[in-house]
């Protein structure tokens, strides 16, 4: 029988709850006790080991320990790896005073003998510790290593359960164990289990220091088998692991020894045949960032994500207290897309690729970001996997929360100018943050910008103080014009420059989100010039009185109410200065603003997105037009004068299309006639 052997950093029942579920069915009281007999015994405080029968075991740590059987590579190297560090740090305390140079992990595949041979030149193992690590589940070796030699400097160790070399047994039908020990006189070793708890191991004859570890393919898992689909797996899990590791060998170009030139005098070049070395064993987040350039950080991101515009800028990452934290935080260019860019940050442990699903590590926010984040004190499950929820998870999050307001507030002290340069590309992800984290908003006022139409860049207190004095209004509320697209609204605008007034340009996916919560913030209203006139959306104290009666109002209703769909426009008429338009069309800010806030999600309003567009047709009864329309005896010349007015306010909005629009053109040519 293999023996569960219990240790502090995870027992058997920590595994996930489907493998606790399935032991749980297979416990048993050999002789049940009454009642009584059960209330002495617990009176007695008797103790004792709960036996777990091994051929139960198995099955369930091949269908239910990992998630996906890919793992399997993952682990194996992650544990060859282990062996290898483990070496070094023998070699710093002297107690191996061998040479260890060329320290190296190899993935050999025999696809004619359906075999694949994870090979170390690490510690090695001895017949005992082959019992101790190999014959005992959920011992973790790493582990164990790791806490015997914390105080001296000890190479990080990526195993902490004891339960990665099992995960061999998901594809193989047998696996076996080669391994020499680097201790003097040890003996070589084979151990050999086709997967039921019953193993053999005996001495063999090995030269060479370390492990081999080769697995039987088992006939349901030979995709495994195939060169492209191991060379997949090492470059997604293993691409930056601390010890070389070797895949087969690759062809490049090399100059030619002999030094023999080309008809340009450079020296050819001959093909030769090299080892594949699938990983950078010193990726640029554990440097320090004094000894990296901006080509370094550039270059790194480009080995991320190979053939990738560059990015912005970058925020180097180093924690090492109250927890261990590296990474690089790239921000890309995300204009005003903000889906395709999710899951790009990479999660490692000790530099063995976890996920690229952090969203329970950083804020939601953040994960437009792009790069890698290193901490051996994540808190994963059993299978390394995923996260589990920890304190240390929050305190990494908030960390990476402020480290960013940190670096975007020191660009935009040191360097204002080249920060405006900057702000269309991260506007989307600054409005994110602010909206979905409060503690980032109060650190983003600093440097948040609104930007104008006229490309002037203001922070939240600046932009007040500069309307303050034109666009306050009768009720000392001030009011912040705006435009979705300043070429949709060129007129508009213009029209509120003629006044005085600025408009700011809020044309992100977030914008409506946005504005709301800026106008609880900063005590202050948006309206979009499109909302309605003007004197409605700064309304002050002065009024224009009516050039036109309200019994002409009347009269005149009908005929505009004639000429366009009630059920999409509500013709109301206003007194405006006479150089306004004749005829506008606005729609309601709530309104609009609700649908807008409900196509992205959000807003508590669910049902406006399913309500048609409505708008209203401003009549200006102080204009010229208006009056000769009222006064014009030929219906047909009226209509046509009716329709060409309202034209023009749609056509100004974007709203004239199709059969309208034609017909718009050719009764202008007439009229021009």
């Amino acid at each position: 029988m293999i023996v569960v052997h219990q240790t502090s950093d995870l027992s058997f029942f920590q595994m996930e709850k489907t493998i606790f579920c399935h032991i749980g069915s297979k416990l048993s009281v050999a002789h049940p006790l009454t009642i009584t007999e059960s209330e002495q015994k617990i009176k007695a405080m008797q103790q004792g080991t709960i036996n777990i029968q091994t051929e139960n075991i198995f099955p369930i740590i091949k269908k239910f320990l990992y998630s996906d059987t890919e793992i399997f590579l993952r682990e194996l190297v992650s544990n060859a790896v282990d062996a290898s560090q483990k070496l070094r740090t023998l070699s710093k305390t002297g107690e191996f005073n061998q040479e260890i140079k060329d320290l190296r992990v190899e993935v050999i595949l025999d696809k004619d003998a359906k075999t694949i041979t994870v090979r170390d030149n690490g510690i090695g193992m001895t017949a005992d510790e082959v019992e101790k690590y190999i014959n005992q589940i959920a011992f973790s070796g790493a582990k164990e290593f790791a806490e015997k030699y914390k105080d001296k400097d000890a190479n990080a160790m990526i195993g902490a359960f004891g339960l990665g070399f099992y995960s061999a047994f998901m594809v193989s039908e047998k696996v076996r164990i080669q391994t020499l020990s680097y201790q003097d006189g040890a003996k070589a070793v084979e151990w050999e289990s086709d997967g039921s708890p019953q193993f053999s191991m005996k001495e063999i004859e090995k030269n060479e220091r370390g492990t081999d570890i080769i697995l039987h393919i088992a006939e349901d898992s030979t995709e495994f088998l195939e060169e492209a689909r191991l060379n997949e797996i090492l470059s997604k899990y293993c691409k930056f692991l601390p010890i070389e590791i070797k895949f087969g060998t690759r062809k490049t170009f090399v100059e030619d020894p002999s030094g023999e030139k080309d008809e340009n005098g450079n020296v050819k070049k001959i093909e030769k045949e090299i080892d594949n070395i699938i990983n950078n064993t010193s990726p640029a987040w554990n440097k320090t960032p004094a000894d990296l350039t901006e080509e370094d950080y550039k270059n790194f991101y480009n080995e991320l994500y190979p053939f990738t515009e560059d990015p912005l800028f970058h925020i180097h990452l180093n924690v090492d207290y109250p927890f261990n934290l590296t990474g690089i935080l790239y921000f890309p260019r995300l204009k005003n897309n903000m889906e395709v860019q999710k899951n790009k940050i990479q999660l490692y442990s000790n530099q063995v690729f976890i996920t690229d699903n952090v969203e329970n590590i950083v804020p939601d926010f953040l994960n437009l970001l792009h790069g890698v984040i290193d901490s051996p004190d994540i808190p994963l499950n059993v299978s390394r996997s995923y996260l589990q929820a920890d304190s240390n998870v929050k305190k990494i999050s908030n960390h990476i929360n402020k480290k960013v307001a940190d670096k975007l507030n020191q660009m935009f002290k040191d360097d204002r100018e080249d920060f405006q340069s900057k702000w269309d590309d991260i506007e989307v992800f600054i409005q994110y943050g602010m909206l979905s984290d409060d503690k980032f908003y109060d650190r983003s006022e600093k440097f948040a910008l609104l930007k104008n139409t006229k490309d002037e860049y203001f922070t939240f207190e600046e932009y007040k103080e500069k309307i303050k004095a034109a666009q306050t209004d009768k009720n000392d509320k001030l009011v912040c014009l705006y435009t979705h697209s300043a070429d949709a609204h060129h007129a508009l605008i213009e029209n509120a420059n003629d006044r005085g007034y600025d408009v700011l340009v809020m044309d992100s996916p977030l914008a409506s989100h946005y504005i709301q919560k800026l106008e609880g913030k900063l005590n202050v209203s948006f309206a979009r010039v499109d909302a309605d006139t003007l004197d409605k959306l700064i309304q002050k104290d002065e009024e224009i009185p009516s050039k036109l009666s309200e019994k002409e109002q009347e009269n005149l209703k009908p005929i505009f109410e004639g000429n366009v769909n009630k059920e999409k426009y509500v013709v109301q008429f206003e007194s405006l200065s006479e150089t306004e338009k004749p005829v506008q069309i606005t729609q309601s800010e709530f309104m609009r603003r609700m649908k807008e806030q409900q196509a992205l999600g959000g807003g508590g309003m669910h049902m406006m997105g399913s309500l048609p567009e409505m708008y209203n047709l401003v009549v200006n009864s102080n204009h010229p037009l208006i009056s000769k329309i009222l006064g014009e005896k030929n219906e047909e010349k009226q209509k046509d004068l009716t329709k060409q007015a309202i034209d023009l306010a749609m056509l100004s909005n974007g709203l004239l299309q199709g059969e309208e629009l034609t017909k718009f053109i050719n009764r202008s040519l007439e009229l021009i006639d």
